[in-house]
């Protein structure tokens, strides 16, 4: 199976993956599990200082392959444990992590963003979690990483998204610029952090991360229980037919 991403390490120690499965970045159990192994590696390579997660096609990921998902609902398990790990693996890595997204920002698309350290985003993106149109649960943890709790919660209930713009007034996005100068601005800030200790670079993002609130972790554990209590519902198979077949759902 080939992997859903290029992989790419310059010689000042930049790690650039970028997303690459047309249609949409939309990753199936087995390219979740792809991505977490690679970002753990890079980890631990000591010739990466920084890692740099960006994608190509319409959008940077739409999450989960809902047509996976849609033919056997017991591959739910095995989706959720690939977006832990991958999820995790950004999180918790060694090396600072930064995420240059463009148009649609979906579903694990959020999971990646909200576990990254620094965001920088096209004027064409969008943040947005389809998920309870989708008969799922999952990403909250992280959309509230990135953004108030009244604000994740409306986006949560509506599926309503809210763009590039909205997301650096609320602090989420550290620059917005145009597409096509979305990866030479990641690199241009990743070069910055590329240059700095490593050694401090890790102490600081483990320091860092040890300050937060709660347990990122935990957090979204927690919330994947509710993801298999929802595909226990027939309200969830509902969902995803109405969103392959493009129709409405009928509850």
């Amino acid at each position: 199976m080939s992997k859903p991403f290029s992989l790419n390490i310059s010689e000042s120690g930049i790690a650039e993956m970028i997303f690459n499965k047309p249609p949409v970045n939309a990753f199936d159990s087995a390219g979740w599990f792809a991505i977490a192994n690679e970002i753990e590696a890079l980890g631990k390579n000591d010739k990466v200082r920084v890692i740099i997660i960006a994608a190509e096609g319409k959008g940077f990921c739409a999450g989960v392959d809902i047509k996976e998902l849609q033919a056997d609902a017991g591959k739910i398990t095995a989706v959720n444990k690939g977006n832990y790990d991958t999820f995790k693996a950004i999180h918790r890595n060694e090396k600072p992590v930064i995420v240059a997204v463009h148009g649609f920002v979906l579903g694990g698309g959020i999971g990646i963003s909200g576990a990254a350290d620094i965001i920088v985003a096209s004027e064409c993106a969008t943040f947005a979690v389809p998920e309870v149109d989708r008969g799922a649960m999952g990403g909250g943890a992280h959309l509230q990483r990135m953004f108030p709790v009244q604000k994740v919660r409306y986006m949560y209930f509506t599926g309503e998204g809210i763009d590039a713009q909205e997301a650096y007034r609320l602090g989420a996005v550290e620059k917005v610029v145009p597409r096509d100068q979305l990866l030479a601005t990641a690199r241009e800030m990743a070069e910055k952090i590329a240059e700095k200790s490593p050694r401090m670079i890790q102490l600081a993002k483990e320091a860092l991360t040890g300050i937060e609130d709660g347990n990122l972790e935990d957090k979204y554990r927690w919330e994947q229980g509710f993801t298999q209590e929802a595909y226990a519902s027939k309200d969830s198979q509902e969902a995803r037919d109405a969103f392959v077949e493009k129709r409405d759902a009928s509850f």
